[in-house]
C-alpha cells in the first residue's frame, strides 16, 4: 500500500527515465521553491528507486536539502506503467525538449504494440491530434530525425514535414535551416500535397469493351486525355466515312492515307 514519508536525499536511487536534460537555472529555481514548499511527493518504490520526481530530486540536491516528501510504493509496476508515470509528469510540467518527447511516446509504443495512438493519447492525457504530433518523427527521413535531435528544428516542423514524401521532406528541411518560418514550411508542404499527381503514359491502350470488341489506341507517351481526344477524333472521322457510304476497311484506308499526308 502507497505510503507519504520523508526520505534523505542519499536513500534515492535514479534510474533512466523520459527526461535525459536538464537546464541548471531551472533546477536551481525549483530548489528555492523546494525550500519553502514541496507541492507534489515524487514517487518510489521500498528500495529507494526513484519512479518519478528526478527533476526534484535534482532541484533538492542542488538547493542543499537533506530530505524529500516521497510516496512508496510496493504496488507491482511494468516498465511500461512506470515509463507512463514519468512522461506524463514531464509533458505536463516541465517541457522535455522535442526530442526526448518523440523518443519516449515512441518507446511506450513498442512497449505496448496493442496500443492505438489514443490509447496512448488516453495513458499521458493528452489530446489524440498533439499525440499524432509527438510521434511525427518516425515518419521523417533520417536527415529530419537528426536535425531534431540537434535542436535545429522542432516537432511542429517534424509534423509538417512528416505529411510529405522523403523528396519533399529534403526540400523543406532545407528551406527550415535556411531560416523559414513554420508557416511557411507548413504552407509549402500543403502546397506539395495538393499539387496534381504526375500523369501516367502508355505506348499502347487496349480497351475491351462491353459489346466483346476491343479498342485499341498507340502513340508516344499516349495519357488518358489523348486518349479521349483520339477517340472522339475517331469517332468523327469514322461518322464521316458512314455518311460517305464507306466500309471499314475503305475507311482505315483512309485515314492512313491522310495520316501519311499530315492531313
Amino acid at each position: 500500500m502507497p505510503q507519504l514519508t520523508n526520505k534523505p536525499l542519499p536513500w534515492f536511487k535514479i534510474n533512466p527515465q523520459a527526461r535525459k536534460a536538464f537546464d541548471d537555472g531551472e533546477l536551481r529555481l525549483l530548489g528555492e521553491s523546494l525550500k519553502v514548499r514541496q507541492l507534489q511527493p515524487v514517487l518510489a518504490r521500498p528500495d529507494g528507486t526513484l519512479i518519478a520526481g528526478e527533476r526534484r530530486l535534482r532541484a533538492a540536491k542542488l538547493a542543499g536539502l537533506e530530505s524529500l516528501q516521497v510516496i512508496v510504493t510496493d504496488e507491482p509496476l511494468s516498465d511500461s506503467q512506470i515509463r507512463t508515470i514519468q512522461l506524463t509528469e514531464n509533458l505536463h510540467r516541465a517541457d522535455l525538449s522535442g526530442h526526448e518527447k518523440w523518443q519516449a511516446c515512441a518507446e511506450l509504443m513498442c512497449m505496448n504494440p496493442e496500443w492505438q495512438l489514443k490509447d496512448l493519447a488516453g495513458h499521458l492525457k493528452l489530446d489524440p491530434s498533439m499525440v499524432t504530433r509527438l510521434l511525427s518523427p518516425s515518419k521523417c527521413i533520417q536527415a529530419v530525425q537528426e536535425a531534431l535531435v540537434a535542436g535545429r528544428i522542432g516537432i511542429s516542423d517534424c509534423y509538417a514535414m512528416s505529411k510529405v514524401d522523403a523528396k519533399e521532406q529534403h526540400e523543406l528541411l532545407a528551406l527550415k535551416l535556411d531560416g523559414a518560418s513554420r508557416d511557411e514550411i507548413e504552407h509549402r508542404g500543403r502546397k506539395a500535397r495538393n499539387a496534381p499527381a504526375p500523369a501516367v503514359r502508355l505506348a499502347r491502350c487496349k480497351v475491351p469493351l462491353s459489346s466483346g470488341l476491343n479498342v485499341t489506341v498507340s502513340g508516344e507517351e499516349l495519357s488518358l486525355d489523348e486518349l479521349i481526344d483520339a477517340l472522339g477524333e475517331a469517332q468523327k472521322e469514322a461518322k464521316k466515312a458512314r455518311d460517305q457510304a464507306l466500309d471499314v476497311k475503305t475507311f482505315q484506308a483512309v485515314m492512313r492515307d491522310k495520316a501519311k499526308a499530315g492531313v
